[in-house]
């Protein structure tokens, strides 16, 4: 069976400033690369998440803030898709404390897949009640995926963080499964380590039957080769494309 590559804009956001990294342009250009899905984003998409995003501006860490997300987000799919005839699919990652926003841009033309952050760390975002604060709340996690599934118009997809101290990784993939997600975007960071922690990969395989993506350190053909073979039905890649380009062939994969 044919593994799913996805190229996951969240997790450049960790390293890069998002304007002019994974807009438009960038997913257009990385899609002839042979992606099965590239992600906008991750975009600060309510009130709470976009005042945290204010902050870090002012700390000197630039973030995406749009009085018109949606515009935008139409705008950078149009580059993505009219100008670039392609079979794949968009995803737009989302930062947000509550479901509106990312029901709202899934009914958009040509959004593919929205994906609920509940990943990013920042100080700012976490202390707004967005990405990986949610973690720690699995009821408001669950009840927050399941109304964007029950009102969605397209796939729904929730990135998440492993290894975050006192989160439970196992409680939180049943929930999101159990909310009716079609994906779940696992970053298997293992703190202290340059490699993936394929073993939590494998925990949760072995215990749902969601789509699972694996994510961290895919920068070779042997770690894209151990993230399936641990059990992830796709993988991930995002440091490895940061400058424009992949240094291994992904059909080999």
């Amino acid at each position: 069976m044919k593994k799913s590559l996805f190229l996951s804009g969240d997790s450049i956001e960790v390293l890069a400033p998002m304007a002019g990294i994974t807009d438009g342009n960038f997913c257009r250009a990385m899609s002839s690369y042979g992606f099965d899905v590239v992600t906008l984003g991750g975009y600060n998409a309510d009130k709470p998440s976009m005042e945290a995003g204010c902050r870090i501006i002012e700390r000197g860490r630039p973030e995406f803030k749009f009085d018109d997300l949606v515009s935008h987000v139409e705008e950078q799919i149009r580059i993505v898709k009219d100008q670039n005839p392609w079979n794949g699919a968009v995803s737009v990652n989302l930062r947000t404390t509550s479901s509106e926003p990312v029901i709202k841009v899934s009914k958009l033309k040509n959004v593919d897949m929205v994906e609920i952050n509940a990943h990013c760390r920042q100080p700012e975002l976490v202390e707004s009640g967005c990405g990986q604060v949610l973690l720690f709340n699995i009821p408001k996690l669950h009840d927050l995926v399941e109304e964007v599934v029950k009102n969605a118009d397209c796939k729904v997809s929730v990135k998440v963080r492993a290894n975050v101290a006192g989160v439970n990784d196992l409680e939180v993939a049943e929930a999101i499964e159990n909310a009716g997600a079609d994906y779940l975007h696992v970053d298997a960071m293992k703190p202290g380590f340059d490699h993936a922690d394929y073993n939590i990969i494998r925990k949760i395989k072995a215990n749902t039957d969601i789509f699972l993506v694996g994510n961290n350190s895919i920068r070779d053909l042997e770690s894209a080769r151990k993230m399936l073979d641990a059990g992830a039905d796709g993988i991930s890649i995002a440091r490895a494309a940061i400058d424009g380009t992949i240094p291994f062939d992904l059909s080999a994969i």
